[in-house]
């Protein structure tokens, strides 16, 4: 696994793997992201407020941000990944994600 996203709530934030340091600690860094400027949140009346109907079509761009800090991540009892920022969802892939609904 290349990327360990980071699981905030209903919000994902892209972090990358940068070394294995041992089969329970990994050193991550968050990754730089910008949307494709495509995309515009469409809303109809619901919820609090509003609704966003095609927030699953955001798409974005990421690289790598040699100045993001590092930060270490430990394997829990539970199986799961965790950092002082939260949990992370190990992934071959980077991910953002923003929910408009909440």
């Amino acid at each position: 696994m290349k990327y360990a996203n980071l699981i905030s709530y209903s919000d994902v934030l892209p972090f990358e793997v940068v070394a294995q340091v041992s089969s329970k600690t990994m050193v991550i860094r968050e990754m730089a992201h910008a949307e494709d400027g495509q995309f515009k949140p469409e809303f109809v009346p619901g919820g609090f407020a509003a609704h966003c109907t095609n927030q699953s079509d955001q798409k974005h761009f990421y690289k790598s941000d040699f100045q993001a800090p590092l930060i270490r991540m430990r394997l829990q009892k539970d199986g799961s990944w965790k950092s002082k920022m939260g949990i992370h969802k190990l992934a071959d892939a980077p991910k953002y994600f923003y929910d408009y609904n909440f």
